[in-house]
């Protein structure tokens, strides 16, 4: 068969084959089994084309379907690291800054009952037995008191593990009550943010007048980074169903709601990993009594500084996806 004979019997073939590529390469789906099939012929052609001594134009055109199928069908078998790589990376924090009015809302929503009811635990005795009852702020004094091998726990027989399962219970339960809350025209999100600030701020300042913020502080220091911020996160995604509910605009309030979830759903991604992140350190590094404050202090503030700059600054620059 001669090489125009050979080019003009399969050319239809190779061209289909490259428009396949292309659309695989821009990231959109495509059939896979048709994708190697016609792959395996390529490869089949190119190697009867190179025994044949078939002109060198005509080999680098099947080379290169060659090598640009072998990158689309072979990257497929990294198990979704990479697009969980580019999800951490470029997604999440680019749609957390689309969603920035509903984080500073949130933020708002939680950090001032959180430093009010601080300030009054501080210089009122009476203040935190109007939040929590004498027994809770009995436990509280227990679990960060002197002399304990495990600080930040009520009971001492809970392995790391153990805890880390409660932890991440307790965490992302409090992430799904903000989020979920929203649907109630964001005033559930609204509420939840101000008791969780209501009831932080009041322990800390009870605990710091009581004489044990020596204790205390070292203990949230580090993992505070990934909790707050992945409750705040979860309230911001909770508000933005609640706007879309009672502010639709044209569309249907489903339709509105179903945008919101989507807009919203990274946001959520980003608030869980965080507090999973959050349950880890809070089991294992933080109740650890054996380190020393100071090293907790440091490890917590570039714990805050790799969440700002994850946040605030990757993705930037990045082409958005359509």
């Amino acid at each position: 068969m001669t090489p125009i004979r050979f080019e003009a019997e399969y050319g239809v073939m190779w061209d289909a084959f490259a428009e396949q590529i292309q659309v695989a390469q821009n990231g959109k789906p495509v059939d896979g089994a048709l994708l190697a099939a016609r792959y395996r012929r390529v490869c089949e052609h190119l190697a009867l084309a190179q025994s044949r001594a078939y002109p060198v134009h005509l080999l680098a055109r099947l080379e290169t379907l060659a090598q640009d199928a072998h990158q689309i069908i072979y990257r497929r078998q990294d198990f979704g690291l990479a697009a969980l790589g580019q999800l951490l990376r470029v997604k999440i924090p680019q749609a957390v800054r689309d969603q920035r009015m509903y984080l500073l809302a949130a933020f708002l929503l939680f950090t001032v009952p959180l430093v009010v009811s601080f300030v009054l635990a501080l210089t009122s005795a009476d203040f935190p037995l109007r939040v929590h009852s004498a027994q809770q702020l009995r436990n509280f004094s227990s679990m960060y008191a002197d002399g304990k091998e495990s600080i930040g726990r009520l009971r001492d027989g809970g392995s790391d593990v153990q805890m880390f399962g409660f932890y991440i219970f307790n965490n992302i339960g409090i992430g799904l009550r903000c989020f979920g809350a929203g649907i109630l025209a964001g005033v559930g999100s609204a509420f939840v943010l101000l008791f969780n600030g209501l009831q932080i701020g009041t322990i800390a300042g009870y605990l710091h007048h009581a004489g044990l913020g020596h204790n205390f502080w070292p203990f949230v220091a580090t993992h505070s980074a990934f909790e707050l911020t992945g409750a705040v996160l979860s309230g911001a995604a909770g508000l933005r169903l609640g706007l879309s509910w009672l502010a639709p605009g044209r569309r249907s309030r489903l339709e509105a709601l179903k945008l919101a979830a989507r807009e919203a759903v990274l946001v959520i991604y980003a608030a869980f990993f965080l507090l999973a992140v959050a349950a880890g350190f809070e089991a294992f590094w933080s109740s650890a009594a054996w380190v020393a404050p100071w090293v907790k202090f440091t490890v917590a503030g570039l714990c805050w500084l790799l969440v700002v700059l994850w946040l605030g600054l990757m993705g930037r620059g990045a082409q958005r996806a359509g």
